[in-house]
């Protein structure tokens, strides 16, 4: 769907995370233009503010799920907040903070319609559960806490009210790179069948892969969530994870992808996760280009 409309939410959490900056996020896309650059394209904006402020601190009490009573309060007010907008808006703009806004996201959508599709674009397919790595970080156990899988945490599981939240059938993992997989998330994408495009894929054919991932998912309404690790970090340094140095589709390209999923009339919602601005210290204009790209995904 072409939106006209579209509410912007922010999500400065970086509870989930291996360290502190990505809860700056939403302020710093704010303070770099991002809603006069949605409003220069004709779409009339809401902001709907922020949602609590996270800021990551070592949890020893729960090494393995770091924080993650804070990590389920933000997908919680995440949801609220999406469950408004949907009633108010053609569209939904999540800022994140932590790539785990999409749980919040998709219990609003999966409220809104039991059969809503998730395309998720990321260089990872962040499937882990404690059970499967041991550095804590939540950030990249999203996936498996929507599908249900076993050894997902209790209490993001309880936050997103039935579990599994998503059917394999409604989830498409676009860009990956399947070497960046651990063993159990291996194990857990080859037993569920999970459907994917890889960041080389991506790259040969951004648009025509998009095509292709978003023919998979029901007709229910459409989410895409971007991780913005996703990109070549030498193109865009603006990620959390520093290491996709010279791999991964470049800013453009990864844009040329993701609009055709915003321009599909399935399209609600759109997520952003793990950027951090002390990324981009040493070029500032990646900030800039991102927002700018962004907007124009509407």
């Amino acid at each position: 769907m072409t939106a006209k409309t579209l509410t912007v939410i922010g999500a400065p959490s970086s509870a989930g995370s291996y360290a502190a900056g990505q809860e700056q996020a939403p302020r710093v896309l704010r303070e770099h233009g991002l809603l006069e650059r949605l409003r220069a394209r004709g779409i009339a904006v809401l902001d709907s503010g922020d949602g609590p402020l996270q800021v990551w601190t070592p949890d020893r009490a729960h090494p393995l799920a770091q924080n993650v009573g804070q990590v389920a309060e933000s997908v919680l007010a995440v949801s609220e907040a999406t469950k408004r907008a949907l009633a108010q808006t053609d569209a939904v703009l999540v800022l994140g903070g932590n790539c785990l806004v999409t749980l919040g996201v998709m219990r609003a959508l999966t409220e809104h319609d039991p059969a809503p599709g998730l395309l998720y674009a990321d260089r990872h397919s962040d499937l882990n559960t404690p059970a499967t790595t041991t550095d804590g970080a939540l950030d990249w156990m999203g996936v498996a806490h929507l599908l249900g899988v076993e050894g997902a945490t209790s209490e993001l599981l309880d936050a997103l009210g039935r579990s599994p939240l998503l059917a394999p059938s409604s989830l498409h993992l676009f860009g990956i790179d399947p070497d960046a997989a651990t063993p159990g998330e291996r194990r857990i994408r080859d037993g569920l069948g999970l459907t994917m495009t890889t960041a080389d894929q991506l790259r040969d054919d951004p648009a025509a892969a998009a095509r292709a991932a978003v023919s998979t998912l029901p007709d229910g309404p459409l989410a895409v969530h971007l991780d913005v690790d996703l990109l070549d970090f030498t193109d865009a340094p603006i990620a959390e994870d520093t290491g996709g140095r010279n791999t991964g589709p470049t800013l453009a390209e990864a844009m040329d992808a993701l609009r055709v999923a915003t321009h599909d009339p399935r399209f609600r919602a759109l997520s952003v996760g793990e950027l951090n601005p002390t990324r981009a210290a040493g070029d500032p204009a990646a900030i800039d280009r991102f927002a700018d790209a962004l907007a124009g995904l509407f």
